[in-house]
């Protein structure tokens, strides 16, 4: 490990990120280009310090309660408790922490920002303490946090990722995630309702159990989602971006949602799903992305709802360290 480690300034961009994608729920999920930035410094002079800029600087705790703070507490614990006979000492020196957060995504609205905390977080003290942890490593811990890999998978990853979790012998749990290779050129345009819509209230409106039907119904339509995208063949995306899974069941939290829907259709995308939990709305497009955000955004008024477009592109590279 290097002994300089301590005063390093670390810097990490995260992106956020669109899950299910339609009928892939809890498992597809896509890197968006709208990031959060961390910086963080760990010491030993016992400070503590957190800032927040951007989207929620005047409501996100800047105590220990912070989510980015507390990821941080729970990697180096891991860290002293997986190497012992190398860090323990080292790390219980790490008596000062400073954090500074600019963020971008918005809060609550199904663009990942739960797991771009979380991951950037993890992210940034892996990297101030040497990078002992790899990728999948960090995909474990994150899934532990978030509960679910679907956010954070393609947020460390990067692309589009399909993601599962495997329960062991022992009743332990293991998310494995694959990037898929993205052969399709398509935008996505996220039109945000000024709205929240909480991941716990959104879940609590889905079913504990579905009909056959509407499984298999969904498993053809995720499976050609990852087919369309990696022949470039995006016409098939206006069958596989249905789903009969969630989204019926969240549609009541959002209102006007078919008709935003209809809009994007009208003005020229491929489909339209819930981002996530909701209730940003995200259509699918090669061109004419102006047209279709207005057009939905425009959808939206009409249900006295006021939103606005963000045209985005998939992110590749995942979190990387910042220079």
């Amino acid at each position: 490990m290097d002994d300089n480690f301590m005063t390093k300034t670390i810097k990490v961009r995260v992106p956020g990120t669109t899950a299910n994608c339609g009928a892939g729920f809890d498992t597809l999920g896509i890197a968006l280009t709208i990031y959060n930035e961390v910086e963080l410094t760990l010491s030993e002079d016992n400070t503590f310090k957190v800032t927040v800029e951007g989207v929620g600087a005047n409501i996100l705790p800047t105590n220990e309660g912070n989510i980015v703070v507390r990821t941080i507490r729970y990697l180096l614990n891991n860290l002293r408790n997986i190497y012992p006979n190398h860090y323990k000492e080292n790390i219980a020196k790490l008596t000062g922490l400073n954090l500074k957060l600019v963020n971008n995504i918005p809060l609550s609205h199904g663009l990942g920002s739960s797991a771009a905390a979380i991951v950037g977080g993890l992210w940034a003290a892996n990297e101030a303490t040497g990078a002992k942890f790899s990728k999948d490593d960090i995909l474990q811990m994150a899934t532990e946090l978030e509960g679910h890999p679907d956010n954070v998978a393609p947020a460390i990853f990067g692309g589009v990722t399909v993601s599962i979790v495997d329960q062991g012998i022992d009743s332990s749990t293991k998310a494995t995630s694959l990037k898929v290779n993205c052969n399709s050129k398509i935008s996505l345009i996220a039109v945000i309702p000024e709205f929240e819509l909480s991941t716990k209230t959104a879940r609590k409106a889905l079913p504990a159990e579905v009909p056959l039907k509407d499984a298999i119904f969904n498993i053809g339509r995720a499976t050609m989602f990852i087919g369309a995208l990696c022949e470039g063949k995006t016409g098939f995306l206006k069958y596989a971006l249905d789903d009969k899974l969630h989204q019926p069941y969240r549609e009541k939290f959002i209102i006007g949602m078919k008709d935003v829907f209809h809009a994007a259709i009208e003005k020229g995308a491929l489909g339209s799903v819930i981002s996530g939990s909701g209730p940003t709305l995200i259509a699918f497009a090669e061109n004419d992305f102006d047209a279709i955000g207005q057009g939905m955004v425009e959808a939206f008024r009409k249900h006295k709802v006021n939103a606005k477009y963000v045209i985005l592109n998939i992110d590749n590279e995942g979190v990387i360290k910042n220079t």
